[in-house]
């Protein structure tokens, strides 16, 4: 739980035994993991990971799963480098931690990669998801970025783009009730804000019982209870996907 000592509860949840299917490679100034599906495709989805980083094992089986889904997915290192966040790290130097990865500062690894899904892997429709510090990425690049069709920002901190609703492309919104990071109070004044503001379709969805990071960092074997919520995440991550891509 939240308290002074912790700026930000964040914890790896269940970290998965996972290897992946997809193989890492440099693109540009930074590495990505890339999967690929059999069949030959247009469509593809950057992925962006949350403070544990690109290698996270989580995080590469849902970069996977849109993979078995007939996507293109790349999930790069928007830490260009730096050292992802450890469980291990002291609590009471996130906020200077984070600071120095600015979550509204991934412009230019960003176009790098749209560079890469576009000349090397044959991609024409782009999307974008991501995770906590990769949902703020999102709801960044869905105010400014011109290039990509779609995003699904899951439970991507609000406080730092929530005087902004403009977004450019259709934006899906993934949030936990009971998120000790995002109160509801946030979501309900964002969803509030959309509607006044936004002119493209969006969608606001708040999942009951659940906490942060629960679609990716919750196994679904393990508290039965959790399982349909985690599984009606993803299945919703896709289907938006699906219809705008």
């Amino acid at each position: 739980m939240a308290n002074e000592s912790r700026p930000c509860p964040c914890d790896i949840g269940d970290k998965f035994d996972y290897g992946g299917r997809g193989q890492e490679v440099q693109v540009g100034h930074i590495k990505a993991y890339v999967s690929k599906p059999a069949a030959s495709t247009d469509k593809a989805v950057i992925v962006i990971h949350d403070i544990f980083g690109w290698q996270l094992p989580n995080t590469r089986y849902i970069a996977d799963m849109l993979t078995t889904n007939g996507y293109i997915a790349i999930c790069p290192d928007f830490f260009v480098g730096q050292e992802a966040w450890k469980p291990s790290n002291d609590w009471a130097s996130f906020n200077d931690w984070v600071k120095t990865r600015d979550a509204g500062k991934t412009d230019k690894e960003v176009d790098v990669v749209l560079k890469y899904l576009k000349d090397q892997c044959g991609a024409k429709k782009i999307g974008v998801i991501g995770f906590c510090w990769g949902g703020a990425a999102v709801q960044h690049l869905m105010l400014k970025n011109p290039h990509l069709k779609t995003g699904v920002s899951l439970y991507g901190v609000i406080s730092r783009f929530e005087d902004k609703q403009s977004l450019l492309h259709p934006t899906f919104f993934i949030f936990a009730e009971k998120d000790d990071i995002i109160p509801l109070e946030q979501v309900i004044l964002l969803e509030q804000k959309l509607k006044q503001n936004c002119k493209v379709d969006y969608e606001v969805k708040i999942y009951p019982g659940q906490t942060h990071g629960f679609v990716h960092r919750k196994r679904e074997d393990i508290n039965p209870q959790d399982k349909p919520h985690i599984e009606e995440g993803r299945k919703d991550m896709i289907n938006w996907l699906n219809k705008y891509l």
